[in-house]
């Protein structure tokens, strides 16, 4: 049996006749840019996260550069990120001149230590930027107990977390913005770039909104420095078609989790991603760790099993990045060398998922017998 990773084209396929259509009526007329489609898919999902205010833009790193620009921020000021996330979230601080500060992660869940983000606080800190990393949600009331005090404004990172949600909020309204990403992989996927913005926060909404469009609400009305970041009719088409079966699709990859959970629970060697109680986990990755990985992920690709790395490397890591990092972060210390990213997707059947399971049991059994 070969199980790729993400099969696009087969997620993607069902919804091409309603595409199609879509696509006919906005080249009939003629609003590739902006109008009613747009607004329309901004509000679905405003009301899906049950937020005041939707913006959308490009990309998802486009969403964290312009959150971070909304706030003016002071020149030197400092923003901590988790160490194990994708490098947007540094590239979004250091494009707004700012300075970047690593913070580490917990190991059951790969979130933002607490702890640690009471060590990294100073003066200068500004912004906490938390990512609710493969769709686990941070445990947002222990570090709004620590930023609240000290007025430090909070991100969140949901790029990976649609459907995810802290004690039934959807992420993204529990700090002071939150920021999605559309990427075609994602949970929610369109058919190429595109990202959003969620703020409660009026003010935040329009320096984001005209931030994406050249300083301006309207046509002329440029009223600040901004940049070209909108999304665009037909991918705003796509994703409130994709909207319509969203549950079913998140419940789909819980079910898949659940599995692989059931299934891998006793191997001592192999440690899953935890679910936390306070979560609602939408499983955009679903991600185990063991000393034994590369040789695990080999034998896998053997079996004709694709699997991903989320990420070979911490930030941290990353040379041009090791030189804003001054101390050992110990949870993400080569953290990339042992975790690995299982199939899981609404179009992966139990039966596949069981498969994989199956073939990671054989191989600890395998390993260990040669090893005694």
């Amino acid at each position: 049996m070969k199980i790729k990773f993400t099969d696009l084209n087969k997620i993607n396929k069902k919804y091409l006749s309603v595409i199609k259509m879509s696509f006919s009526n906005i080249v009939k007329k003629d609003t590739f840019i902006g109008g009613k489609i747009v607004k329309k898919f901004e509000d679905k999902f405003s009301n899906y996260c049950n937020s005041k205010y939707c913006i959308s833009v490009a990309n998802g790193t486009d969403a964290l550069e312009i959150a971070i620009e909304s706030l003016n921020l002071p020149s030197g000021s400092e923003v901590i990120i988790p160490a194990n996330t994708w490098i947007s979230a540094a590239e979004a601080v250091l494009r707004n001149n700012l300075k970047v500060v690593f913070c580490d992660i917990k190991l059951k869940d790969y979130t933002i230590c607490p702890e640690d983000l009471k060590r990294k606080i100073t003066n200068k800190t500004k912004l906490v930027i938390v990512v609710h990393l493969y769709g686990n949600v941070v445990d947002m009331d222990s570090i709004l107990k620590i930023t609240k005090k000290r007025n430090i404004k909070i991100i969140e990172d949901c790029a990976q977390a649609i459907g995810s949600k802290y004690k039934n909020k959807h992420v993204g309204v529990l700090g002071d913005i939150g920021t999605f990403s559309f990427y075609p992989s994602k949970n929610l996927g369109c058919f190429g770039d595109g990202g959003c913005i969620v703020t409660n926060a009026p003010k935040i909404a329009e320096k984001c909104k005209r931030i994406k469009n050249h300083g301006s609400l309207i046509k002329h009305d440029h009223l600040c420095l901004g940049r070209n970041s909108r999304l665009d009719t037909i991918q705003a088409a796509i994703l409130i078609k994709k909207m319509n079966n969203l549950n079913n699709l998140l419940l789909k990859r819980k079910i898949l989790a659940n599995v692989y959970y059931d299934q891998l629970k006793n191997i001592n060697e192999l440690n899953c991603v935890k679910k936390n109680s306070f979560s609602n986990f939408s499983y955009h990755q679903f991600v185990i760790r063991t000393r034994h990985r590369d040789l695990l992920m080999n034998f896998l690709k053997k079996n004709k099993i694709e699997t991903m790395i989320h990420y070979p490397k911490m930030l941290t890591e990353i040379s041009f990045l090791k030189k804003f990092n001054d101390k050992k972060l110990n949870n993400s210390f080569k953290l990339g060398s042992y975790i690995l990213s299982l199939p899981i997707s609404e179009e992966h059947s139990v039966s596949e998922v069981i498969y994989v399971t199956k073939k990671i049991k054989s191989f600890f059994k395998s390993t260990f017998n040669k090893l005694k």
